[in-house]
């Protein structure tokens, strides 16, 4: 039985953490409903604008966070996966937990003596940091699918936003993208509206058994304003403005468009620098995303890819989309067991691909993408680069 201790620390917290076994997906709501109840359950204290989608929703959670924290509402957002460190999942007006919190809130998450997946722990200790915080909004992105995440344990929310649906996942969430947007739907509540860009009869069927207003959002909002780059920036901002102007009309259009210039969310087409693009593509959607946007700012420019994939990806099309003639490809098997090997990238691209050793052995005289998984990025790129 775990008890609680005067004296832990940041380092062992995240053994805790990541304790043999909790790295796993075991969606359901039964445990962390016990652990929350066992807690006081924090989450019936927040106003959540609770957000699902198979891409851009990281994105639409990042423009909402920054446009209502610099209105003045102290905003709490959680997001995942980290790129370099677990407190970058849970902030507050922008800022990490510090590691101090990070430990305390973990370790009281674990004195409950559920047994919790890792993803189950962490949203147990934002919904109780957030709370303990007064934290006025949460902008909260779901982490698999919808209807049994962690983070629909909430019973109500501000709003429910569904971003671009398509297949990922596909073992855990349906074989089709309506039984997919059938599981992304299980987050809308009760009176609660929904805005989506896409039309899905599972999504307007559970607005209808919610009584909950169903928006469909045409995505034409000028861009032009937004530090996120990408031709996906569309529709993840009209969505996101969507929900802003229904439930926060006090927010002046100046204030938002002040704020769209200060949204950072790393690793999404983040131009590092001139030569260097960062984007945490890891389906063939957001490839495909990638592939036009590369097309769009850098029609001309010759390529040079650093690519890795975990196994359960369709890993295949990706190199088919992404890959032309010409470009010089570099493969990476990074520090995961479900990495895919250099021998299986090779043997899914038709183009011949390098072993990737280090950035500065890239050549210099081409824009250089780095894309494939989250879980490789903090093996490549310097944190500097990207979390400025």
């Amino acid at each position: 039985m775990f008890k609680l201790s005067t004296d832990i620390n940041y380092a062992d917290a995240l053994k805790l953490l990541t304790s043999h076994g909790k790295f796993r997906i075991k969606l359901g709501l039964e445990r962390i409903t016990q652990a929350l109840e066992l807690l006081g359950n924090p989450q019936d204290k927040l106003k959540c604008i609770h957000v699902a989608g198979t891409n851009g929703k990281g994105s639409v959670c990042a423009i909402i966070s920054t446009i209502l924290q610099n209105s003045g509402i102290k905003t709490g957002l959680y997001t995942s996966p980290h790129i370099f460190d677990y407190t970058e999942r849970i902030k507050i007006n922008g800022k990490n937990i510090s590691e101090s919190d990070f430990a305390y809130y973990v370790q009281e998450v674990c004195a409950v003596n559920i047994e919790l997946t890792e993803f189950e722990i962490l949203t147990a200790v934002m919904f109780k940091y957030f709370a303990d915080n007064n934290v006025e909004a949460v902008v909260l992105e779901t982490g698999l699918g919808g209807r049994f995440d962690a983070t629909n344990v909430i019973k109500s929310n501000l709003c429910a936003i569904i971003t671009h649906i398509d297949l990922d996942h596909t073992e855990r969430l349906g074989s089709t993208k309506s039984e997919i947007a059938f599981e992304k739907a299980g987050i809308i509540k009760q009176n609660c509206p929904v805005f989506t860009c896409e039309g899905y009869e599972a999504i307007k069927d559970k607005a209808d058994e919610c009584n909950s207003l169903f928006s469909l959002v045409t995505p034409n909002e000028d861009t032009s304003n937004l530090s996120l780059k990408g031709t996906c920036q569309k529709e993840n901002l009209s969505l996101a403005l969507a929900a802003v102007r229904y439930l926060f009309p006090s927010v002046s259009e100046e204030e938002i468009q002040k704020s769209l210039s200060l949204v950072k969310h790393p690793c999404r087409f983040q131009i590092c620098r001139n030569d260097l693009i960062v984007d945490a593509s890891h389906n063939p959607n957001g490839i495909q995303a990638l592939k036009d946007s590369l097309d769009l700012y850098y029609p001309a420019s010759e390529r040079c890819y650093v690519f890795g994939c975990l196994k359960h990806k369709d890993y295949k099309k990706m190199t088919e989309i992404l890959f032309e003639k010409g470009d010089e490809i570099y493969f990476y098997h990074f520090n995961n067991p479900n990495s895919c090997t250099i021998e299986e990238l090779r043997e899914a691209c038709k183009y011949p691909g390098k072993v990737f050793e280090s950035l500065d052995r890239l050549p210099s005289d081409k824009i250089k993408i780095i894309c494939g998984s989250f879980y490789m990025l903090n093996e490549i790129i310097p944190q500097s680069l990207v979390l400025q």
